[in-house]
């Protein structure tokens, strides 16, 4: 009888792949542990990306042993510079008060076209500021600190301006030189501050100003528009103005003294 040959095995040359299949395994298994074990911090990420926008949005000039000097305006785009307050230029500055100007006496138009000699209230624009006069004659009873019904029409036109805007509001109290003969009010000091302070609450409580907008000065006879020696001129002089900063300041501009 024939024997059988037995065949010889062959030679696997790609056991490697099994070797490498598992170094591939255990370095995923490696990766997965550290990341899940890892801990990211989500401020600084922020702040490396904000500052990297910054920087590929501007030119400077520096070197390895020196600070880098930013120079020039950033271009448009993601730049974090363009998210805060740029500054205005004068000419930016005199469209932005204008226009406010300009719809201001759009809403107070009611009130500017049926005035006397001496106006319930004007708009005018000093020192590039908006500043709006109303007669205090027409808006308070005398040696009184509380609004008249009618005032409060002029007040709402006002505030439906004012309430979607961010500027800084200064309400002034003026009154004339005349001594003040009253229980209530001991001089025209007191008297002017409880009128500003009347008008700004109102805009506070009526129509949800932010009392952070808000600041009010009682001036007395300090800062007299004419000179007191007329009926007339005492009645210009004893007045409310309500003065708006444009473009919108930081409020603290008026509470802190300049260095």
């Amino acid at each position: 009888m024939a024997k059988k040959h037995k065949h010889e095995e062959h030679e696997n040359h790609e056991r490697w792949v099994i070797s490498y299949a598992d170094l591939m395994t255990l370095l995923f298994a490696l990766f997965v542990v550290m990341y899940a074990s890892s801990r990211v911090d989500t401020q600084k990420l922020a702040q490396t990306s904000e500052s990297m926008k910054w920087a590929l949005h501007m030119k400077g000039e520096g070197g390895v042993t020196k600070l880098t000097v930013f120079r020039g305006t950033p271009s448009e785009g993601g730049c974090v510079t363009n998210l805060g307050t740029q500054p205005v230029t004068s000419s930016q500055q005199r469209k932005l008060v204008e226009d406010s100007r300009r719809r201001l006496e759009r809403a107070l138009r009611p009130f500017l076209m049926r005035q006397d000699k001496n106006p319930t209230v004007s708009v005018e624009i000093e020192n590039g500021k908006l500043r709006l006069r109303l007669s205090a004659h027409r808006f308070f009873d005398p040696a009184s600190a509380s609004l008249r019904p009618e005032a409060l029409a002029v007040l709402d036109a006002i505030a439906s301006e004012l309430t979607p805007g961010e500027q800084l509001i200064r309400v002034e109290g003026h009154t004339d030189d005349e001594a003040i003969t009253s229980q209530r009010f001991r001089t025209n000091w007191d008297l002017s501050a409880a009128r500003a302070s009347t008008v700004v609450s109102y805009l506070e409580q009526a129509h949800g100003i932010k009392p952070e907008r808000l600041i009010v000065a009682g001036l007395g006879s300090s800062h007299p528009l004419v000179s007191n020696d007329t009926p007339d001129n005492r009645e210009l002089n004893r007045r409310i103005e309500i003065v708006l900063e444009v473009p919108p300041q930081d409020p603290r501009s008026y509470l802190t003294p300049p260095p």
